[in-house]
């Protein structure tokens, strides 16, 4: 066939491959990105990597569908930060009905070009919650929780730290609401009193701009809407628009569960107990390995969880204790004190109060008694087992009782642990004879007669 004729043929095969393609390169294209459940590290990097993904498909829009309780206020803001510097219009989306845009999530709302909320939606109770604190002090708290207790003046801590969170949280949601033209005043409510609001309400007091039913729905209502993004204003053209929805990638999924509040408590667990048993026995190694990658990891969840350092703590010394009742007769009493301090411990490390990353209760009890049924038994059994005596070495034939191979007075040849040995006696011995092993030196064994006191 000659060079021009399948040139042809090449591109008539193509034409129906790339056509699709082309047809898709042309459209408008519009990405969805899902937020549900609590907000954490893995759901700032996980709208960071989509909100970058939709610049590079050129998308015309990005609607950010939520479901959340709130979350972590590091996240939170690290979310808003993308949302402001993307070229690409963000439109925030309570839904579906049922769902809510509590705590951090309201934050983010008021965040987006446009904010939207499908029927039976609410959004709101956005006062900061101030976390690991002691009480009367301002300090050692982890970073605030966008969250609420659910009614005004519930907030933890009534010092000056907990009111410059919360007047903090006013300044930013207040900034956010002036910057999209929304209902400024009824924003810092939410912050300072922790009201909500279902969706037809937060119409009427401009708190959003629309309600859609569903994604579709939201598409053909902000066609045509003009709103402002770096660098200028776009008009939104998402009629026919394709959706592409971006689903967390691997990464994310295993940032997620990381900083899952009960995996991170259990890596803590692994890590503590893996360098513990290399510590008591060294040269096991893979105990050290494992517990020293499992801290590792807990330290890295728990620099971006709500953590009570006060829980840590408690939780170590409840450890301390069970282990020292084996080595103190204490009648129970460090035993249980242990077990107790290790439950409150850790019933606080991870604040209840945060939305999303409270501590399981079945969690917690089962892996107490667990540790204390573990630490109880192992433990005494490495003891038992140090206290055992010698099986090899000269300490260990030193009063072994074994059998004459045959008849001799000074000198000859018996059987002890199964194994034949030189042997020297001062009382003579007959061939079946049992013998005890008095003495040796080097490898020759110093025996008398087994029964027999010897002068």
């Amino acid at each position: 066939m000659s060079c021009p004729r399948l040139l042809v043929l090449c591109v008539l095969v193509a034409i129906p491959v790339l056509s699709p393609v082309a047809a898709l390169a042309s459209d408008r294209v519009v990405v969805q990105l899902d937020i549900n459940g609590p907000i954490g590290p893995a759901t700032s990097d996980y709208v960071h990597r989509g909100l970058a993904r939709a610049k590079s498909l050129n998308a015309v829009l990005v609607v950010l569908r939520m479901d959340t309780p709130g979350g972590l206020d590091l996240a939170m803001r690290r979310i808003i930060r993308d949302i402001l510097a993307s070229p690409v219009p963000v439109a925030g989306f309570v839904s579906p009905s049922g769902a809510r845009a509590a705590s951090a999530g309201t934050y983010i709302l008021y965040a987006c070009n446009i904010a939207a909320m499908a029927p039976a939606t609410n959004l709101g109770a956005a006062t900061p919650i101030e976390i690991g604190t002691l009480p009367g002090s301002g300090k050692g708290q982890s970073p605030p929780v966008a969250g609420s207790s659910g009614k005004p003046g519930a907030e933890r801590g009534t010092g000056t730290e907990m009111r410059k969170i919360v007047n903090d949280a006013a300044a930013y949601i207040r900034g956010l609401a002036q910057l999209r033209q929304r209902n400024a005043a009824w924003a810092v409510k939410a912050v300072r009193h922790a009201v909500s609001l279902p969706a037809e309400e937060a119409l009427k007091l401009r708190v959003i701009d629309l309600i859609a039913r569903n994604v579709p729905d939201l598409l053909a209502k902000v066609n045509g809407r003009t709103v402002g993004v770096p660098g200028g204003s776009v008009t939104l053209e998402t009629a026919g628009a394709h959706v592409i929805r971006i689903n967390p990638g691997w990464r994310n999924r295993l940032l997620s569960v990381i900083t899952n509040p009960s995996m991170a408590y259990i890596l803590m667990l692994l890590g503590i107990y893996g360098l513990f048993f290399e510590m008591w026995h060294p040269g096991l190694v893979f105990p050290g390995v494992l517990g020293v990658i499992s801290l590792l990891l807990a330290l890295f969840a728990f620099q971006v969880l709500p953590v009570s350092f006060a829980g840590i703590g408690l939780i170590l010394l409840g450890i301390g204790m069970m282990v020292a009742e084996i080595f103190v007769p204490s009648f129970g009493a460090l035993g249980l004190g242990g077990v107790a301090a290790f439950v409150v411990g850790s019933v606080m490390l991870l604040d209840a109060a945060s939305p999303g990353f409270g501590p399981s209760w079945w969690l917690v009890g089962g892996v107490a008694l667990m540790s204390a049924a573990f630490f109880m038994t192992v433990v005494s059994l490495a003891l038992r087992a140090r206290r055992r005596p010698v099986v090899s070495g000269r300490e260990q034939m030193i009063g072994a009782v074994g059998e004459a191979l045959s008849t001799f007075k000074t000198d000859g040849r018996v059987r002890v642990h199964g194994e034949e040995w030189q042997a020297r006696t001062r009382l003579p011995l007959v061939r079946g004879q049992k013998v005890k092993v008095v003495g040796m030196e080097g490898l020759v064994l110093s025996v008398e007669p087994f029964g027999e006191e010897v002068d």
